[in-house]
């Protein structure tokens, strides 16, 4: 039996596509839209007895589907020491120890971005410099880019981490001239060594606390829908559990599983045979209408702040770092991916490593032949070069980007561990756009703030939505808002094969859309800061509601 259809009126919809006139009105039942367009053809389909909502005029988008998180991790953050906006080793240092007053019987001190910017020339961070603030019990600080961590003296006792621990594949334990650990983990040694002790004392219900603040804090914003980018046992644990509670989720997951280089082929493709046996039986298990498992994903380099990203030519400081995954494992293994039906989504962020990620993309359309439906990937693009934006059009690649990532307030060490031209050329939306390649915006939570309408902000301007005060950062590359709209909810929903089911308000699709509390087409971008929304709609339930 059909529930009663309900009529949203007064409004301006948009459809999820930027070339779509802007629409009055649209219905919704049975968890579906039924139509949208101007109100009396919307009447006529809703047909007698709909129940009629006046919108006042709000903004209407298809929900954002977030184009990169990590879910758990943001639900773990949110509860994390904050450090993103502490502007020195002291600040930190204060913050540690109020978190520890605060809290003396907690085992452990955890906190979250803390930023390059707070050392000066030279410095790096040190246990030496934590130990001053909180030295009895562990403390692990993940640095904004979640590419390292900064920890004290009993934090790398509780890891193991002694002379003789080794570096693995792709990573650093950072060490002084006697080769003791100084309390920097740099990208894979962060990921087994800090990641791996906190996933070792955490419980099942310390999980899924984390799972659900995450789903809470995304919804708030107009999130109806999320790209999760570090998908693994623990994860799956998680997302089990509450299918099994609840038979669905707060809203859609499409997860990439991450593979870590083991540095031996055989392991690495055993990996990816293990993927895609657990796809299959989550897909048998649950099906695909909440959380597939829709890839894996490459870490191929690291970050340009702390000089990790592969670049095609060196750093200031003459760093050159190579690639976390080397072409002779890269390619085969993603070739065996790619056969498998798994979707390649590949971190890179220096233009060397963007260049083996389009390596790869190839070599499965050379290995395994073209496919209409295949929706690789690359992540974050931060400095790319044009001759790799021309090759992603040519090879139907998406970029997935984030605004927040190149926030102004975040770029002063970007920008001077680059020190040249790069330096003011990078995040260059604009140039993807103009060469026709589909792009996909998210935020790439923790590492950066989860919330939407700042995140859209900064896409619209070029803005900090941190320090006000500071200068946009290259503003001849924002987005048009229709086109800005289009990057956070159609963009992603097609980038994971998902944009028949969302990502558009049309016939057919689920009903999952947020009512802004601003109107960016309308209104200056400014009005979007540190908004929720004024409501989020999922399969046609209320989700979330501001309460005024």
């Amino acid at each position: 039996m059909s529930s009663p259809t309900t009529l949203f009126r007064n409004a301006s919809v948009f459809t999820g596509e930027a070339s779509v006139p802007m629409r009055e009105a649209f219905a919704v039942r049975d968890g579906l839209i039924v139509a949208a367009g101007d109100l009396d053809a919307v009447r006529l389909a809703a047909g007698e007895g709909a129940e009629e909502i006046d919108l006042g005029g709000a903004l209407v988008t298809p929900g954002v589907t977030e184009g990169h998180s990590h879910m758990l991790m943001l639900g773990e953050a949110l509860s994390k020491v904050q450090l993103r906006d502490a502007k020195s080793v002291s600040e930190v240092q204060e913050r540690l120890a109020a978190r520890r007053a605060a809290e003396p019987d907690a085992p452990r001190v955890l906190g979250v971005s803390w930023m390059f910017d707070i050392f000066g020339p030279g410095e790096h961070p040190t246990a030496a410099m934590l130990d001053a603030a909180v030295a009895d019990v562990p403390v692990i600080l993940d640095a904004n880019d979640l590419h390292s961590a900064w920890v004290n003296t009993a934090a790398l006792e509780a890891m193991g981490i002694t002379r003789d621990t080794p570096d693995p594949v792709g990573g650093e334990i950072v060490r002084d001239e006697n080769g003791d650990a100084t309390g920097f983990l740099l990208e894979t040694a962060a990921v087994k060594y800090g990641w791996g002790y906190l996933d070792s004392v955490a419980t099942d219900a310390d999980r899924d606390g984390f799972l659900q603040a995450a789903f809470d804090a995304y919804l708030e914003t107009g999130v109806t829908a999320a790209t999760e980018m570090s998908f693994g046992d623990a994860e799956l644990g998680a997302y089990r559990r509450l299918l099994d509670r609840d038979g669905r989720l707060p809203f859609p997951v499409n997860a990439h599983w991450l593979l870590t280089a083991s540095g031996d082929l055989e392991t690495d493709l055993a990996e990816v045979a293990k993927v895609a046996r657990i796809r299959d039986e989550v897909s048998a298990a649950y099906g695909d209408r909440w959380l597939r498992i829709a890839g894996v994903k490459f870490i191929l380099d690291g970050v340009i702040d702390a000089c990790t990203a592969t670049m095609r030519a060196p750093y200031k400081n003459g760093a050159m770092p190579g690639p976390i995954w080397e072409r002779e494992f890269a390619l085969p293994v993603a070739v065996a991916a790619d056969a498998a039906g798994l979707e390649l989504a590949l971190h890179a962020i220096g233009d060397e490593a963007s260049t083996i990620a389009l390596d790869m993309v190839q070599e499965c359309i050379r290995v395994n032949g073209p496919r209409a439906d295949r929706r690789a990937r690359v992540e974050h693009l931060e400095y790319v070069a044009d001759d790799t934006i021309a090759r992603m059009a040519a090879l139907g690649v998406t970029a997935s980007m984030q605004p927040v990532h190149c926030d102004p307030a975040v770029l002063d060490n970007w920008q001077a561990v680059l020190g040249d031209e790069r330096a003011v050329n990078g995040f260059p939306w604009h140039k993807f756009r103009e060469s026709g390649v589909a792009l996909a915006l998210g935020t790439d939570a923790p590492t950066g703030p989860h919330e939407a309408p700042n995140n859209l902000f900064i896409a619209l301007t070029a803005k900090s939505a941190l320090d006000r005060a500071r200068a946009p950062y290259n503003p001849e590359r924002v987005f048009s808002p229709e086109q800005a709209l289009e990057a956070f909810t159609l963009g992603p929903a097609w980038a994971t094969g998902r944009d028949s089911e969302f990502g558009r308000i049309a016939s057919g699709y689920r009903a999952t859309f947020v009512v802004w509390d601003a109107n960016p087409i309308t209104d200056d971008p400014a009005t979007l800061l540190d908004k929720s929304a004024a409501l989020t709609v999922v399969d046609g339930a209320e989700a979330f509601r501001l309460q005024r």
